[in-house]
């Protein structure tokens, strides 16, 4: 007689969050048929259906609800069981999940991974990268173990621990490289080019040219930097950048750089982790190694 099993909440949570069978089954490395058998499998035990299944999507029963919420807490739960083993080895090692934001992981990344690869090589670095709001919900879904983001995020189960400020940067076509910087009334009349909707740095250029949460409807947008990039080698207007975007972004675009005049616009980096993990305390080491290698690169 088959009962409930970790993989079945495991697999229930995942699929409960993503509400989609095939993403879900590749999250969980398994087929999408073999998902679906595992939760038929977990109605069958439960004794009521769990799951409406849509042609596109999936919906929870409200059964599914109550229950993907106490699954949640489970595997939560047993993760930080997991990492108070961790803990008794001393220095951090094995499986460490961490997320970063878009603006940040393709430009910190690479580089901090290799160089935490070198000073602690039983650590092994699961990174994702998604919207700051992802993470955060990844994070206190027990999903991911510390993320790095622009702070603050003023979430009280979590820990922020400041790393590194950095400033943005003005990039404008080459052919207006002769001009002066423009102030964030100037640059408020300009084309302006900003990230999509979820991305904070978009707020906190919004924030910075005091334009609002509303921007003007000619105000275009892009899905990531590097495609604001191109489109001001193009021509079509100028957008801000983090100064660590600086070397990867503008090296094969035809634009120029300015720094904007003080009080320049800046961002403080930082990483978050639940103020419950057992492994706070190896987060703090890793925060300051993190610390320097950021300041070492692109810190004030």
């Amino acid at each position: 007689m088959k009962t409930l099993t970790m993989k079945h909440l495991r697999y229930f949570e995942a699929l409960s969050r993503i509400g989609h069978f095939g993403r879900a089954a590749n999250e969980c490395a398994i087929s999408q048929p073999a998902l679906s058998v595992q939760m038929k499998e977990l109605e069958a035990l439960i004794g009521a259906p769990l799951i409406e299944r849509g042609a596109r999507q999936i919906r929870l029963t409200g059964l599914g609800d109550a229950l993907a919420e106490r699954a949640r807490d489970i595997l939560r739960a047993v993760d930080e069981i997991e990492d108070l083993t961790r803990t008794s080895q001393g220095a951090l090692a094995g499986r460490l999940r961490i997320g970063v934001i878009p603006t940040i992981a393709p430009y910190l990344l690479p580089g901090l991974i290799q160089d935490l690869n070198t000073q602690l090589p039983n650590i092994d670095i699961w990174p994702r990268e998604a919207v700051t709001r992802t993470l955060l919900n990844d994070l206190m879904g027990g999903q991911l173990d510390v993320a790095i983001v622009a702070l603050p995020v003023s979430e009280p189960s979590l820990h922020e621990e400041p790393l590194f400020d950095e400033e943005f940067v003005l990039v404008r076509p080459e052919s207006e490289a002769n001009l002066p910087a423009p102030n964030p009334e100037t640059l408020r009349e300009m084309r302006l080019l900003l990230l999509e909707e979820g991305h904070c740095f978009r707020d906190q250029a919004l924030s910075f040219c005091n334009i609002g949460t509303k921007p003007p409807r000619d105000l275009m947008e892009g899905s990531s930097l590097s495609t604001l990039v191109q489109m001001v080698g193009a021509g079509i207007g100028v957008t801000l950048i983090p100064e660590m975007a600086l070397p990867v972004e503008t090296r094969a675009a035809p634009v120029s750089v300015q720094r904007l005049p003080a009080p320049r616009p800046s961002r403080t980096v930082g990483m978050i982790w639940r103020k419950s993990t057992p492994l706070a305390g190896q987060l703090s080491e890793l925060a300051q190694r993190v610390r320097q290698f950021g300041k070492s690169q692109y810190g004030q």
